[in-house]
């Protein structure tokens, strides 16, 4: 079933690069900051199409059409384009992020990193790759030393979770802290070792379920900000290579 993930993420990836730097429609969710592009709706078509017909009784929640079916034992959790922003501008960030749970579960993931043309994958207990490398994390174990990434939900201005003082906590204590755009290419890039570790509040089942697994299955953790188990439903997200989780709970707590 993991070359089906794949195959659709990199044919609804096609589909996005397609629209790249061209001209497209535009339409706004709740205000300014939160977007849909053509390619967003076209792309989630083309996943839930090839779902519906390969596997009927599995259920899907998809990020532009909700949720269908989903008392199923199989749950397809689908970010057709993570990145809307980066793509609707021009900058080529962003991902395709497919997850599948088995009764609650993550089992499967794939992140297709479309514009780089590199697919990440995972299995419950096999390993996460990108394309045929195997993934590990990084083996740092200094917070100072450390190369972090976050990004900030669309209700930024209210400050949800303190986000601004825990960025410029993390800011000091780390090596440097980037914001790429794409959640779902966060968590590969801690499965791959570029980062050490990533935080971010009020993400999406979409953007965590796929991205979860892989930095698990490359030796990382995901807990809350507390360091407690997650679900695909949790508003704070910590990943890292394990070896700075500890630290990185301890500062985001702090604020």
């Amino acid at each position: 079933m993991i070359e089906d993930l794949k195959f659709i993420a990199k044919t609804s990836g096609e589909i996005i690069r397609s629209y790249f730097g061209k001209t497209f429609s535009i339409e706004f969710k709740s205000d300014m900051k939160n977007l849909v592009t053509q390619a967003d709706k076209e792309s989630e078509k083309a996943i839930i199409d090839f779902i519906k017909n390969k596997y009927p009784s599995h259920g899907i929640l998809a990020e532009e059409s909700g949720s269908q079916s989903i008392g199923a034992d199989y749950l397809w959790v689908v970010d057709p384009l993570d990145g809307t922003s980066n793509f609707a501008h021009g900058l080529p960030i962003f991902s395709v992020s497919i997850g599948l749970q088995f009764k609650g579960e993550t089992v499967m993931g794939v992140v297709y990193d479309v514009m780089r043309d590199k697919l990440y994958s995972a299995e419950k207990g096999s390993g996460a790759f990108r394309d045929d490398f195997k993934l590990t994390v990084s083996k740092n174990s200094m917070i100072e030393e450390s190369f972090l990434v976050t990004g900030f939900p669309y209700n930024i201005s209210e400050n949800p979770e303190n986000a601004f003082e825990k960025f410029i906590a993390m800011t000091k204590a780390s090596r440097a802290v980037r914001r790429l755009g794409s959640a779902a290419i966060d968590f590969c890039y801690v499965a791959e070792g570029v980062f050490d570790g990533f935080w971010e509040v009020f993400l999406n089942p979409w953007d965590i379920c796929a991205g979860k697994l892989l930095v698990e299955e490359a030796g990382g953790m995901v807990t809350d900000f507390c360091g407690e188990p997650i679900t695909i439903f949790n508003n704070t997200i910590l990943a890292s290579n394990g070896k700075i989780h500890q630290k990185m709970i301890s500062l985001l707590s702090e604020r």
